[in-house]
């Protein structure tokens, strides 16, 4: 919890609405959202939606969608930057009226052609504005962009949080464009302009932006406004240390939720891609609340590892209260396109759950596994398990069957009749176990015969093995 006398934290995510919510981003909302929350502060939500060509509605609720998933909640409205380009522009010319920016009445074509004869010359593209110290009575009756007049000589230094102290000589900062000719304002000075208006302490961001910093601090200053702490966090890579890209299989957050990772086993593993408290791994919400700093923020990028997300998913679903897992199994099933379960089938699952969850790394292979509870008689079974239920299996399983009608029905009496019929033919118990879980599930994985046993009960158990001994 911050000081009294310490302005309360608060962070954002500020993503673009041109695509899907991509797993890095949700990474960077995660981070924010950690950080505020367990400092007591706000998280907000920023949508970067100037682009409006490419941004649509669409992938804005894909966004919304994919972090009220992922458990993020943020603070307040989301505000969309679009809607606050006239404040925008009344910065620009503030800049102006304070002499910290000028009018640039250079043309596109004007400036296209100074680069390319800088690259001929093997001089630096960097453009210097003729129109930078020109008197003002010199200047054309024509539209023009306004610039921030950035320091030419010395350096920027940005002292970040993850990345340390990091310098920018000014001589290889240009005077940046803060409003084009059209009156519209650039993405570099909007999102200065935004963070201030929002109040925000800290921007937990990719490194990517690192660059972006030392521009931006030219605007703090410029404007007298205090500069936030930066936190440029390394990017995700695939498994082969590269970009992660599609090549690299599922790279948006809505995919993890198709293909049936929990949303706390995402949570937990994405807090762990990059970032580290000693040898944690497995870890609750409220742990990583209260253990989430900057300071444990690695400088060298991620490496996604689907192993390692699904041992996390495992252990989440394992702790995960039944009603919370099957409320979420139901989202999975919505989210993937599959048909939802019924009333009978919601209550036989969660009669299972016990001899599920253990076992189970995502909700299809829990699904799978619970296809005994789930299906109906009479079960088919598949390939490997028809090949279980061989002549002499179903013989097995015929003798078996008196054994079992006259057991007591807990787990004890059950084991010892099978054991009994084992022992009589001379065979070990995992040579009648995979008959019957075949002639049980019409699978060869599911959870132990004894408790699908206890599970579906004595008929159920005895008119499943009349259907596998005389099919």
């Amino acid at each position: 919890m911050p000081d009294a006398d310490q302005a309360p934290v608060v962070t954002r995510f500020a993503p673009s609405p041109t695509g899907y919510l991509h797993i890095g981003g949700a990474r960077t909302a995660l981070f924010n959202w950690l950080y505020a929350r367990g400092r007591g502060g706000r998280f907000l939500l920023r949508i970067e939606d100037t682009d409006r060509e490419r941004s649509t509605p669409e992938a804005t609720e894909a966004i919304l969608r994919g972090l009220t998933w992922l458990g993020l909640d943020w603070d307040g409205e989301p505000i969309s930057q679009f809607a606050r380009r006239d404040r925008h522009a009344e910065v620009a010319h503030e800049m102006l009226r304070r002499g910290h920016a000028y009018k640039c009445f250079s043309t596109p074509e004007e400036i296209a052609e100074f680069r390319e004869r800088a690259r001929a010359e093997g001089r630096s593209t960097l453009f210097q504005s003729p129109w930078r110290d020109a008197d003002p009575a010199t200047h054309p009756d024509a539209p023009y962009a306004i610039r921030l007049r950035a320091p030419r000589e010395g350096e920027t230094v940005v002292e970040d949080a993850v990345q340390g102290t990091v310098r920018f000589g000014n001589d290889q900062l240009d005077d940046m464009i803060c409003l084009r000719s059209d009156g519209t304002p650039t993405y570099m000075l909007a999102v200065v302009v935004d963070d201030h208006d929002m109040g925000v302490t800290h921007v937990i961001r990719g490194d990517d932006h690192l660059n972006n910093a030392a521009r931006q601090m030219q605007v703090y200053q410029a404007m007298g406004w205090p500069v936030p702490v930066f936190a440029h966090i390394p990017l995700i890579h695939g498994p082969d240390g590269k970009k992660l890209s599609k090549r690299h299989g599922a790279v948006g957050l809505e995919q993890y939720q198709a293909m049936g990772y929990p949303a706390a086993g995402m949570r937990n593993y994405l807090a762990r891609l990059g970032w580290a408290h000693g040898d944690a791994e497995f870890f609750t919400d409220e742990q990583a609340r209260q253990w989430f700093d900057l300071k444990g923020i690695g400088r060298a990028p991620a490496r996604l590892d689907f192993r390692k997300l699904e041992n996390i998913c495992g252990q989440h679903i394992a702790a995960m209260p039944d009603e919370a897992l099957l409320a979420e199994i139901g989202a999975y099933l919505a989210a993937s396109g599959r048909p939802p379960l019924s009333q009978s089938q919601k209550s036989d699952l969660a009669r299972a759950l016990y001899c599920l969850k253990d076992r189970s790394k995502t909700f299809p292979e829990l699904l799978e596994k619970a296809h005994f509870v789930l299906g109906k008689r009479p079960f088919e079974p598949d390939e490997k398990a028809a090949q279980a239920l061989d002549s002499v299996s179903r013989g097995i399983l015929a003798e078996l069957t008196p054994h079992l009608q006259n057991a007591s029905w807990e787990r004890n009496a059950l084991e010892a009749a099978v054991a009994a019929v084992a022992e009589s033919h001379g065979i070990g118990l995992g040579k009648i176990a995979q008959p019957l879980r075949a002639a049980l599930s019409g699978r060869t994985v599911s959870p132990s015969v004894f408790d699908m046993m206890l599970v579906i009960g004595r008929e159920e158990t005895l008119a499943r093995l009349k259907d596998a001994t005389t099919r």
